[in-house]
């Protein structure tokens, strides 16, 4: 058999340029070792100790508890580009990725639905006007990097608490149809007499369309028939965000 020549390099160096798919497997006593190292780390230092290919490579042993997930982490990494980005990646998309799986999935989308559900309590129930940089955190956890333009209503009660903030519509890329009727609809069921407005821009950009300015006007007429106030309608960024009515457009 002829001998490959490292040229220096160790054994080590040469298996990381092989890619994930001809790479052997790590030997098991090996893999625990990583992973117990992995483990102490994070509970010693915490997660801020750990690289972002860290973090996943630990959510999915988790659930791929006989496989080797370093390399799966990475791919993750080097698709997406961060830790954010990967646990907010469409299922499809994750599937696409060689040796995740269902199981992998579920745990990375148990992990972003932790992270939103985490940032929710910190606005639930409380004076929203009051507490907007929480809110705008929160809705950028949840929408930011959707792909798809979606439309969100906060319904308020009369201290401004927020009572729920629901999916009115879903749309395409840049375009999604909202029903005045059905906004002041929901309003009267829930009791609520404020409603802030709420859809993303999956272009990054925040700017309203005349079409998002037309349809705000056509909102306000109809929840202020009914004495419902029309506090807002923010439109997120990836990163960015835009209110209307700090922007004197409402």
């Amino acid at each position: 058999m002829r001998k490959i020549s490292t040229n220096g390099f160790s054994d080590a160096t040469l298996l990381d340029t092989l890619s994930p798919e001809i790479r052997p497997p790590a030997p098991a006593a090996s893999l625990a070792g990583h992973r117990e190292r992995l483990r102490a780390r994070l509970i010693s230092a915490g997660p801020e100790a750990l690289a972002d290919h860290e973090m996943i490579e630990i959510v999915l042993f988790l659930a791929i508890p006989r496989r080797d997930t370093k390399q799966i982490a990475r791919l993750l990494i080097g698709r997406f580009g961060s830790f954010a980005n990967v646990i907010s990646a469409s299922v499809p998309d994750l599937l696409a990725v060689e040796g995740i799986g269902e199981a992998g999935v579920a745990a990375l989308k148990t992990v972003q639905g932790a992270a939103q559900r985490l940032a929710r309590a910190e606005v639930l129930y409380r004076p929203v006007l009051s507490n907007w940089d929480r809110l705008m955190e929160y809705l950028q956890a949840v929408l930011a990097r959707e792909k798809t333009e979606q439309f969100r209503i906060l319904f308020l009660d009369n201290r401004n608490r927020l009572l729920a903030d629901e999916i009115q519509t879903k749309g395409t890329v840049n375009h999604t149809p909202v029903y005045p009727r059905e906004v002041v609809k929901r309003a009267l069921e829930l009791h609520a007499t404020a409603v802030i407005l709420v859809h993303n821009h999956p272009s990054g950009d925040p700017s309203p369309s005349a079409d998002d300015i037309e349809m705000t006007r056509e909102i306000k007429r109809a929840t202020a028939a009914l004495n419902i106030v029309l506090h807002d309608h923010v439109i997120v960024g990836n990163g960015q965000w835009m209110s209307f009515r700090k922007t004197s457009l409402l």
